[in-house]
């Protein structure tokens, strides 16, 4: 898309409402009440957290995370070849769309999901995970091309913030069925939870249309039509030699794996380590979880106008130095009112750091490339393995040395690296 077609209203809105529809999978399916439910039900017969998985002995909390990182491992696997495949054809919105459906019917999917069905329910977790993250490389990679590096910082932020408005919304009906049910006909909070689960899908899959109705299909470059596959690898290849050649986006990259292990390891696992650390029950671990995504709305359109005053590099270097703090406060947190505290931190900063990232890597990409999805595909991957890498870690820490709290030490530790190596990019950044 040329400089004059960019910034247009209408397509920016349509591009931002894909946060607003399937932003509810991140709050309701892996934050709050799918991780409560799946805790709930994967039991074995004496009620205890330690079940029999395809032949192995495995504690509940470990095979939610070894789930969640085999969805990250696959999606960082396959997005580069499916994005560079992408580029070449001219199909990046239809990739977008078969990523997003199967994301959207797997979570109508998890209705199914009992007891007594543990393989189906873990099989649509998994499909869901992939269409979710599956899809975000290409979704994100539309950035660049409908508005001017000017307009990054904003639009982002932008979009995170309506992904939390509407990731609120839903939940706000989901927890009315399952704690209100005497005005949904009088459901058990089982089957409120699995109706959560369908109304995701259908939500997700509903506001998507909007996005892919305004968002620009690719332009045809020549022979596109031809050797998809072929020259897709060879496309690949040509964007690593050019990321590989790109100091600086290299050493962003390095950065974001590192501050980003601690972050996401951090949004994915703090019901589990509230519930079995600090023993806090069910209905305010899920009411905190929905505070901290109304505190995370300003917080990222402050970091938005924090990197329009100070740049986006020195932003993310306050914003993971808070990061640290929240580390060391959850080393040592021992009571419900700190776990108040870090939560709200933890709110303020989680949207600003990942709309700053998106937007801060779509800075470093050659202006008008029509390989958008290519060069994306690469931050997507390291997004994922860092999550992988967060995901081992916590299992590893819970399952074998029996402790949450070293895990939330060894993310401190990642996010002061990762400050240091922030630090060298603006030096670099000034020369």
């Amino acid at each position: 898309m040329s400089e004059k077609n960019k910034n247009n209203p209408k397509t920016i809105l349509g591009w931002c409402m894909y946060d607003w529809s399937a932003s509810v999978y991140n709050l309701t399916i892996t934050s709050s009440v799918f991780p409560i439910y799946f805790n709930a039900v994967v039991r074995n017969d004496l009620g205890g957290d330690v079940v029999n998985f395809l032949g192995f002995q495995i504690k509940n909390s470990a095979l939610y995370s070894y789930s969640l990182a085999f969805v990250f491992l696959f999606v960082a696997c396959i997005n580069p070849f499916l994005a560079s495949i992408a580029d070449f054809s001219g199909k990046k919105k239809l990739f977008f769309k078969l990523f997003a459906f199967i994301g959207a019917a797997a979570c109508a999917g998890l209705f199914f999901f009992t007891s007594n069905t543990i393989l189906l329910g873990i099989s649509m977790f998994v499909l869901a995970g992939i269409g979710f993250y599956g899809s975000w490389v290409f979704y994100n990679s539309y950035l660049p091309d409908i508005a001017t590096e000017d307009k990054f910082d904003a639009i982002s932020a932008k979009g995170f913030a309506l992904g939390y408005i509407g990731s609120v919304l839903l939940l706000i009906v989901n927890l009315a069925m399952i704690m209100m049910p005497q005005f949904f006909g009088g459901i058990d909070s089982g089957l409120a939870s699995r109706l959560s689960f369908l109304s995701v899908g259908v939500w997700w899959f509903l506001f998507s249309m909007f996005t892919f109705y305004y968002l620009p299909n690719q332009k045809s470059l020549k022979n596109r039509e031809k050797d998809w596959i072929l020259n897709g690898l060879k496309e690949l290849k040509k964007v690593f030699g050019q990321v590989k050649k790109n100091l600086k986006m290299k050493q962003f990259l390095l950065a974001f794996f590192l501050y980003n292990f601690g972050v996401q390891t951090f949004m994915y696992v703090s019901t589990f380590f509230a519930e079995k650390e600090l023993h806090l029950p069910t209905q305010t671990l899920i009411i905190t979880v929905l505070l901290l995504q109304l505190i995370a709305i300003p917080g990222a359109l402050f970091s938005s106008w924090l990197s329009s005053k100070k740049g986006n590099l020195f932003s993310l270097m306050i914003l993971v130095l808070v990061w640290v703090l929240i580390a060391i406060g959850g080393y040592l947190v021992s009571s419900e009112n700190q776990f108040y505290v870090l939560a709200i931190m933890v709110g303020w900063v989680m949207g600003g750091i990942q709309s700053l990232s998106r937007s801060t890597f779509a800075k470093f990409i050659p202006k008008d490339s029509p390989d958008s999805a290519s060069f994306f595909s690469f931050y997507e991957m390291i997004d994922k393995l860092s999550m992988v890498a967060g995901l081992v870690v916590y299992g590893f820490c819970d399952s074998v040395l029996c402790s949450a709290r070293i895990s939330v030490g060894i993310i401190g530790i990642f996010f002061v690296l990762s400050f240091l190596k922030l630090y060298t990019l603006k030096k670099l950044e000034k020369r």
